[in-house]
Parts: C-alpha cells; sequence; structure tokens
C-alpha cells in the first residue's frame, strides 16, 4: 500500500467518549492503564449495518474485553436488505458530524453487511484511507434461499467489492471462506465479459479465520434423571431442516423410546414453518420447552436442561447455538458436513461414539435411542462428562481476543511500513 494511501496513527491520544447513533448503546474499552510493553491502544471505528443477534453478539464481548477503544455505530437489526443499501450512505454522514466535533479513529472494523467500497467513496478524507478490516459473519451468495431466482446479485457484488476494499477480511470458519470464494469463482463466470477472476486470489491472500466466541458457563447445571432431553437450538427456517428433525424423533416415538423435547429460536414476530405447527401438536406430550426465549437467561436455562442438542443443518457458517449448548453440558450430534467438522475437530476418540453423524433422520433416530438407553443406564457421556466442553472452551473469549487486539495493532503498523 503507498504511504499517502495510509492515514499516520499519532503518538499520543486520549481515550474518547463513544457516540450514540440512532439510539444504539456503543461500548468502550479504556485500557489508559495497563502492562508498559504492549502497543498504545488503538481508536477502532466499528461499523455494523445489522447490529444485532450474533453480529451484536460478537463486538459487544470483544469489546468489553478489549484493550483498545472502541467507538460503535449500529444500525437497528431489521430490514436487512434497507440496511446493506443505505448503511454507507448513513455512516458516511454519521462519521462526519462525529469528526466535526473533533473524533478521529485510527483503524475501521466492520462487517459483510456494509459496502465498504462505497464508504470509502462517500467519507470523509480523513477516513477513507483508514486500514479496515471486514468480518464475514455470513454473505449472500452461499447464504440459502428457497428459489435461487430470488437471490438478488447486487449484495453479491457488494460483499465482493467490500471484500477487495478491505485491507483484511476475516471470516468464521474456513468452511465459509472456502465455500464463499468457491461459489464466487462460478459466479463471475457466468458475466459475458471483464470477468474479475483475479479478485478469488486477491481474496483469498488477505483472508483470515477468526471464529466468533461464546459465553460458557463456568459449570453445567446437573441433569435430572428424566428420560433423555433433545434440544434443538437453530433458526425456524428451512436450510437448518427441521422436517428431518422431527422426522427422527417421530421414528423414535414409533418405537416407543422415551424422550422429552424443546425447540427453542424461533422469532415472534414471524409465522412458523407449518412443520413446526405440526410438531407443536404432534409431541405436545413430550415439549418442555417450546418457541422464541425472552431473556438470554431464560434461554440459558433451556441450554443447561438439555441433554443432548441436535443439528439436521444443510446450511451452517459457523453454529454458535450448538456450541453454547454444549458448553452448558449438553451432548452434540451433528451432520459430518459444513462447518461442524472444523468446529469439533479432534473429538473422535478410540472406543468412544462419535459427535457426527451422516445427516440421514434414520441415523440420527438411531444415535438419538442409543444415546435415551445410555442416559437411562447413567452413563450418557461413556465416563467423559466434559469431552464436548473441552470444545467449547476453545472459542472462549480469555483465548481470542488478545490475538484480535493484536491484529488490528498490526494492520495499522502494516499500513504504516508499507
Amino acid at each position: 500500500m503507498d504511504n499517502e494511501k495510509c492515514s499516520r496513527r499519532p503518538t499520543q491520544w486520549r481515550p474518547r467518549l463513544p457516540l450514540l447513533p440512532l439510539g444504539q448503546t456503543d461500548i468502550i474499552a479504556d485500557m489508559t492503564s495497563g502492562p508498559t510493553n504492549l502497543p498504545p491502544p488503538l481508536r477502532v471505528l466499528a461499523l455494523e449495518p445489522y447490529y444485532g443477534g450474533s453480529h451484536r453478539a460478537f463486538l459487544d464481548g470483544w469489546a468489553q474485553r478489549s484493550r483498545h477503544n472502541w467507538t460503535l455505530m449500529g444500525l437497528p437489526p431489521t430490514k436487512w436488505k434497507w440496511r446493506m443499501r443505505h448503511a454507507a450512505l448513513t455512516f458516511s454522514e454519521q462519521v462526519a458530524a462525529a469528526i466535526a466535533k473533533g473524533e478521529s479513529w485510527d483503524i475501521i472494523f466492520t462487517s459483510d453487511m456494509l459496502g465498504l467500497a462505497d464508504f470509502r467513496g462517500l467519507a470523509p478524507r480523513p477516513l477513507r484511507n483508514l486500514p479496515a478490516i471486514v468480518y464475514f459473519h455470513e454473505n449472500q451468495l452461499t447464504y440459502p434461499v428457497l428459489e435461487e431466482s430470488e437471490r438478488d446479485y447486487h449484495f453479491v457484488m457488494s460483499n465482493l467489492t467490500t471484500a477487495l476494499a478491505a485491507e483484511r477480511v476475516w471470516f468464521n470458519s474456513a468452511f465459509h471462506r472456502d465455500s464463499f470464494l468457491e461459489a464466487l469463482t462460478t459466479f463471475l463466470k457466468r458475466m459475458p465479459d471483464y470477468q474479475p477472476l483475479n479478485a478469488i486470489s486477491a481474496i483469498r491472500d488477505k483472508s483470515v479465520i477468526h471464529p466468533p466466541c461464546i459465553n460458557a458457563p463456568t459449570q453445567p447445571e446437573k441433569r435430572d434423571g428424566g428420560p433423555l432431553h433433545i434440544l434443538w437450538v437453530a433458526r425456524w427456517e428451512h436450510d437448518k431442516c427441521p422436517e428431518r428433525f422431527f422426522k427422527a424423533l417421530e421414528l423414535m416415538a414409533a418405537e416407543s423410546v422415551a424422550f422429552r423435547v424443546s425447540v427453542i429460536g424461533g422469532t415472534p414476530s414471524r409465522r412458523p414453518l407449518p412443520i413446526f405447527e405440526w410438531a407443536r401438536e404432534h409431541f405436545d406430550a413430550r415439549i418442555v420447552h417450546w418457541g422464541y426465549q425472552e431473556s438470554r437467561e431464560s434461554y440459558l436455562r433451556v441450554l443447561g436442561e438439555a441433554d443432548v442438542v441436535v443439528s439436521t443443518a444443510d446450511h451452517e457458517f459457523f453454529g454458535i447455538g450448538m456450541l453454547e449448548a454444549v458448553a452448558s453440558g449438553a451432548y452434540p450430534l451433528v451432520p459430518n458436513r459444513l462447518a461442524y467438522p472444523e468446529v469439533f475437530t479432534g473429538t473422535d476418540q478410540a472406543g468412544m461414539d462419535s459427535f457426527f453423524y451422516d445427516g440421514d433422520e434414520r441415523e440420527l433416530a438411531r444415535r438419538l435411542t442409543l444415546l435415551a438407553a445410555r442416559k437411562t443406564g447413567g452413563d450418557l457421556w461413556q465416563g467423559q462428562p466434559d469431552r464436548a466442553r473441552r470444545v467449547a472452551q476453545r472459542f472462549a473469549w480469555e483465548s481470542s481476543v488478545p490475538a484480535w487486539d493484536d491484529a488490528l495493532t498490526a494492520s495499522t503498523l502494516r499500513c504504516e511500513t508499507s
């Protein structure tokens, strides 16, 4: 990068109070004291067009633990298509107002929901050449749709130009990166001419894998002695394949296997898929918890009661809900595909049942039936109750935040010295 394209970082500064755009509460980590051998804290401008769910949890969790000073500009997590279309313009106006009041920053951190190239073109001059990192929680090319005709390729191109405009591109899993770049190659080859295929290698060369973190309880709750308690914790969407999950339960019920089930993760403002309405009636006598949990506390309480957590997904870039359930003490059963082999790597052990299954509902029903028998016999975990929780501990904030902070510092130094 040419020197004239880099904004020099001042040698001294004082932490600044955060901005409060659109009624959102900003996060600031004041690290004015601490180890003297660390580089001075950066002033990080975080731009999040969809400040909710996993996007918010990622930023809040990091900023609260970071040695850097954070200013967050976040837009409400609704109407995601409109957010992607207007966020660059809206944020450019907000940062212009902040700069007029004396604010300044050293680096930009944003997500795949922002058109970063548009923002850099619209932003005030002091911000245009700051190093920028974009985090891909998802992408609009391999994110599932019922019909391919529903996909808006404008958003795909926005993801492409955002990745190209950033100094670093972070993905939550290698599966996500690889599937995106593979699909992007196919997509670009469909162009009638001027196919920018060199963009693939350019993005790959500056891509880094940084999985998100979870808030793991220090000690899981003790389970009761009743029938096997099975948990669904995914979105109530077609790509999570709820039909496969409920078919497995139906097969178990047909064999008179005793079990209970909790199905959470729905959205109260949306009518659920018909399969959920059928399942609530069909499994009514076995249901412990159902639907959207109004508070984080109630959500974690359900996770802490479940014996087994199941995924039947055909789409998963990472799987935070699964890991949170595992951290709370649930036994995971996941299809041997998507991001799961990456997340649960190294868990297969000789003489121990695998956490993976082949993705078929009959195999899932067989595995759940075996676990039901194991629980009845008092040995659900085959003598290793912490086996899965050790996986979840790899994604603790304490082990990731220092590396993320260092990566921000390295990006500014790389800009200064290039």
